[in-house]
């Protein structure tokens, strides 16, 4: 019986902190997503809360955990949300684009506005738009930054593996260069083994030619 309470309790937490909300860039209704990591954070706390107290004291020890995991849980969903809303604002007309699964965000950079063929070397023209992610990435340090290099199939395995990890190490080194804290960074190449298009077209193997920056909690 106790237990059950405790839940009930947990679960009116959940309630309250998952209202619903209209989404900024589709107008569509959502769960509000600081509500939904509070809902998550909350129940896991009551779990948690209840399991370690008394057994007088479960019903008091669930609400202190949904109110502590609520509170760290709502909070990191507010920041990705600040974060998402920014990266948005700075990167609309730049050809890069934003992608969030839950906790992560994810920048998807085509390979014609970030080298020249053939090359790992950052075209000029995409300058600008880095040290916008410079000043993202110093203001919002709480992310990782996890740089992966694609390519499409063409040509051999050994020439686009390594083409893919010399684009994904010159975009950190020039993060780095410019005040982003190495420790956050990671690079690495996956050659041609990650597409998201078919590579039997040329519109799939522009798609598949690509940077990407994932933005996760360190």
């Amino acid at each position: 019986m106790i237990k059950c309470r405790s839940l009930i309790a947990a679960t009116a937490v959940l309630a309250v902190l998952s209202g619903c909300t209209a989404n900024p860039y589709t107008g569509e209704s959502q769960a509000g997503k600081a509500g939904i990591y509070g809902g998550v954070g909350a129940l896991a706390g009551a779990a948690v809360g209840a399991a370690t107290s008394s057994k007088k004291d479960r019903t008091k020890g669930a609400l202190i955990g949904a109110a502590v995991g609520g509170a760290a849980g709502g909070g990191y969903g507010y920041y990705v949300d600040t974060q998402e809303a920014k990266l948005r604002q700075q990167l609309q007309g730049t050809g890069v684009q934003v992608q969030r699964n839950g906790n992560d965000l994810t920048l998807i950079m085509p390979g014609n506005i970030t080298f020249a063929s053939n090359s790992a070397d950052i075209s000029s023209s995409f300058y600008p738009t880095l040290n916008s992610l410079v000043l993202t990435f110093k203001e919002f340090n709480k992310n990782g930054v996890n740089i992966v290099g694609h390519t499409d199939s063409t040509g051999s395995a050994e020439l686009n593996q390594s083409l893919s990890t010399r684009r994904a190490q010159s975009v950190a080194s020039y993060l780095a260069a410019n005040g982003v804290a190495s420790s956050r960074i990671s690079a690495y190449g996956a050659g041609p083994n990650q597409p998201i298009a078919s590579n039997a077209n040329e519109a799939g193997r522009a798609q598949n030619r690509r940077v990407e920056i994932n933005l996760r909690p360190l």
